[in-house]
């Protein structure tokens, strides 16, 4: 009970900040393939439809103790995610999101291969736009400095293959096997040909019981993971070519996850939480009508001593596509 009220909070705080504040003040895979995205509707779409193509290519990992630690020589670890994304604006200022990816895992270990395939975590989305993002192209007055700032809880659903299911191998999973509910915040301002964007997020799963790791039954325990927090900081360059109204955007990222020791029957168990550092590049192209939408996006983990804990390290390739129903 006590799990569940700290949920709600966590929910109702952000959601809190957002219907209380003025209203003229302002999207890892490792571990459960994919972990959602975050998709926000644009203000002159009713809906939208996204799908995009991951590759994850696994390339070492931070060991315990923070060291990065290079795989076995001819290993050759890869995720493929196909994911289908889906946002329905539900009020002038609501709107809701699901986020569904396919998983397939390609592996070769220290001479051991393993093929697995099948959906990943489904993350579900509300989000209040608690304040507007006048984009100005020069600042004129104070009302030309306030952001953008979104609002609202997700749901990370375990509809993926997890550790507590029949399977044999950590190389084949594609979800975590856990409820996850997050607080979430999107702040952007855009000074063209400018724009800045930090996220932020809190999460905090919910316990469940476990019989079964690795397709091995066990004795019955409960088992929570570790509060998982992130953030971004993104700064993009808009650009027109042309004279159609075409619009082309280069940015640039740097992303923090961390997720604390989870649990075992209440006593906690010593490193297996991790924290991962990494930066991005993209590219997204919108056509004239800003109903179609193109990008291609990169993400690198740092592969340095002290830039991460208890992870993989991963290059993560991206290639989508949208369309906005008015």
């Amino acid at each position: 009970m006590i799990r569940i009220i700290r949920i709600f909070i966590t929910a109702a705080l952000f959601l809190g900040a957002a219907v209380l504040s003025p209203s003229t003040v302002w999207s890892g895979s490792c571990c459960g393939g994919s972990g959602g995205s975050n998709l926000v509707l644009p203000k002159i779409y009713t809906a939208q439809v996204d799908v995009s193509f991951d590759w994850e290519h696994y390339d070492g990992f931070w060991d315990q103790n923070g060291r990065y630690v290079q795989d076995p020589t001819g290993s050759v670890l890869d995720q493929y995610r196909l994911n289908a994304g889906y946002a329905l604006r539900l009020a002038p200022r609501w709107q809701a999101s699901a986020f569904v990816p396919y998983v397939l895992n390609e592996n070769h270990y220290s001479g051991l291969s393993s093929r697995s395939y099948g959906l990943g975590d489904v993350q579900l989305s509300l989000w209040y736009e608690a304040l507007d993002d006048l984009s100005a192209w020069k600042v004129r007055n104070a009302k030309d400095l306030v952001p953008s700032v979104l609002i609202g809880p997700s749901l990370l659903v375990p509809a993926g293959i997890s550790p507590y299911d029949e399977m044999t191998s950590s190389f084949d999973v594609t979800g975590r096997g856990f409820y996850r509910l997050d607080g979430n915040i999107i702040v952007t301002k855009t000074l063209h040909p400018l724009s800045a964007s930090f996220s932020y997020s809190y999460g905090t799963y919910l316990d469940r019981a476990v019989n079964r790791e690795y397709g091995k039954y066990v004795e019955p325990y409960r088992k929570d993971l570790g509060d998982r927090s992130s953030a971004a900081l993104t700064i993009s360059y808009i650009a027109y070519p042309g004279s159609a109204g075409d619009t082309l955007t280069a940015a640039a990222n740097l992303l923090y996850i961390a997720e604390e020791d989870a649990t075992i029957n209440g006593s906690t168990l010593q490193n297996s939480g991790f924290r991962k550092n990494a930066v991005g590049a993209s590219l997204a192209y919108s056509s004239t009508d800003h109903d179609w939408g193109l990008r291609a996006a990169w993400s690198h983990a740092l592969k340095q001593d002290g830039k991460g804990k208890n992870f993989p390290t991963t290059d993560i390739i991206t290639l989508g596509v949208s369309y906005g129903f008015r």
